[in-house]
């Protein structure tokens, strides 16, 4: 798991980067009501840490196979009015939440890197899948958000995270 560490610390590094860099008004931007902004999504991604870190910490004690529920993505973001909000707060609490992550998926071991888990999907795996899954769940939506084209054409390729 050090790998994802590693990863999700260079992802974090990034991220503060590109959200000091970037205005408000760039963040802010919607071509389309429907359509989320860069900071709609920064909000997304406050709340996927949010359950994640409740995920990584309740499997520990929790009976096994740990059951996955699944959180209303789209409400969320509405309901928190991330686009309402300063794009440096946001920044401060997904950045904080993220360092937490990572000291939690420091402290796993072999065994509960192992605890069985049931996807909302009934699919099963374990926590070393979900830690992967949520890192790569975060390198995606960055990867949106440091598109200087989003939001544009979603069939147009993502480019790769800024070394």
């Amino acid at each position: 798991m050090k790998e994802q560490v590693e990863k999700l610390k260079k992802l974090i590094v990034n991220g503060r980067k590109y959200f000091r860099q970037t205005g408000e008004e760039s963040l802010s931007w919607k071509p389309i009501p429907e359509k989320w902004s860069k900071k709609e999504i920064l909000g997304h991604l406050i709340d996927s840490a949010i359950n994640n870190l409740q995920r990584f910490t309740e499997i520990q004690f929790a009976p096994k196979p740990y059951q996955i529920r699944s959180y209303r993505q789209v409400e969320l973001v509405k309901a928190n009015n991330y686009q309402s909000a300063s794009a440096r707060d946001l920044t401060i609490l997904w950045q904080a939440v993220n360092r937490r992550i990572q000291q939690v998926i420091l402290l796993q071991t072999e065994l509960t890197l192992a605890f069985p888990i049931i996807l909302g999907n009934g699919d099963s795996a374990d926590l070393a899948f979900l830690i992967r899954d949520y890192v790569d769940h975060l390198e995606h939506h960055l990867n949106q958000i440091f598109d200087p084209l989003y939001p544009s054409d979603p069939r147009l390729p993502t480019p790769k995270l800024l070394a």
